[in-house]
């Protein structure tokens, strides 16, 4: 396996630098964003699951990709922004009309560095 080094991947952090770095520089704000509709098929089906309790599978798997698509958003408008790492990261959702939510993954888009040594 190889090490991976602060250019390879953002790293993504929900609070301050990794240890054994240090800010360089701060960017600013990045987000990633998508919408997503429930099909008739798959709102049908999760009324189902409804009835009989538990969790709707539907709906988690469609939240999950949704996530999962916001997120590839932010690394890549903060690759595009010139950082290397997003501190603060975080998730907001909101529907937007019946049947299609928003789901929003932000945070602060930086430039990390290795800390020299000894500090």
């Amino acid at each position: 396996m190889s090490t991976i080094t602060l250019h390879q991947m953002p790293i993504l952090t929900t609070f301050e630098p990794p240890p054994g770095t240090e800010i360089e520089r701060i960017i600013g704000p990045c987000w990633g964003i998508t919408v997503r509709s429930r099909s008739i098929v798959g709102t049908a089906c999760a009324g189902c699951q409804q009835v009989f309790g538990g969790e709707i599978t539907m709906l988690t798997e469609l939240a999950g990709e949704s996530r999962n698509e916001a997120m590839n958003r932010l690394e890549l408008h903060s690759r595009q922004m010139g950082a290397n790492a997003i501190l603060g990261f975080r998730f907001d959702s909101g529907d937007l009309m019946q049947n299609t939510n928003e789901i929003v993954a932000y945070g602060t888009a930086v430039v990390l560095r290795p800390k020299p040594p000894g500090a």
